[in-house]
């Protein structure tokens, strides 16, 4: 039998890019903190070469502002920000459901889906796991887009999932509390697309979604 070849290496550069991107989006770098890429070097065993690479890739995302001989600083998620991507949140999880409810099949299934993943939150909101939970959360949300069948709604809501998930784990750093009542509120959103109520799931979408406003307002 021929020998299984080795797993392909993952570049140095992705691997420094992937690294400090999970610090950012998981809250271990949180906005305005100032990196090197000495840093960064140093927790991947790399050289600064490859981070140099990385962090050029992070400032064409937004995520970081290279200075020069001093470093990078993380960019904060700013009001202005936080608001377009929860209006966008709401427009395009309201649609779906609205196009969910007209079909006359399929309903079950989706609650089912829906129910399971908001199981799979429920332990991450026991151990207060910010970063599983906001995995879990993004899951559940981007589930009820995928579900309407729209294809286009669906690739332009995963171009939102690095801010979710950075906008999720900095609501919950600092209201660490609203685990519990999220995955509450989650269960709502499911008796509302059972129920065939899109306009009770929007009512209850934009309360859900006020909780990251209140935070970023301030």
């Amino acid at each position: 039998m021929a020998d299984t070849p080795p797993p392909a290496r993952v570049p140095a550069a992705d691997r420094a890019y992937e690294l400090t991107k999970d610090l950012i989006l998981g809250g271990g770098l949180p906005g305005g903190t100032l990196i090197s890429e000495g840093e960064i070097a140093e927790r991947t065993s790399l050289s600064r070469t490859p981070v140099r690479e990385a962090f050029l890739r992070l400032q064409a995302e937004g995520l970081l502002q290279l200075f020069p001989k001093r470093g990078a600083v993380v960019v904060p998620v700013g009001p202005g920000e936080a608001e377009d991507v929860l209006e966008l949140r709401e427009a395009l999880e309201s649609t779906a459901v609205r196009r969910i409810t007209r079909r006359p099949d399929g309903l079950d299934a989706l609650v089912r889906q829906l129910s399971e993943l908001i199981d799979q939150q429920r332990e991450p909101a026991r151990r207060a796991d910010l970063g599983a939970f906001a995995d879990a959360d993004e899951a559940f949300h981007r589930g009820i887009v995928t579900a309407s069948g729209n294809e286009l709604a669906e690739r332009f809501y995963g171009t939102l999932r690095d801010r979710q998930r950075r906008m999720a784990v900095q609501l919950l750093q600092v209201q660490p509390e609203r685990l519990a009542p999220l995955v509450e509120e989650h269960t709502v959103l499911v008796e509302r697309i059972a129920a065939r109520d899109a306009e009770g799931f929007t009512v209850a979408l934009r309360a859900h979604l006020d909780a990251h406003r209140a935070v970023t307002d301030r």
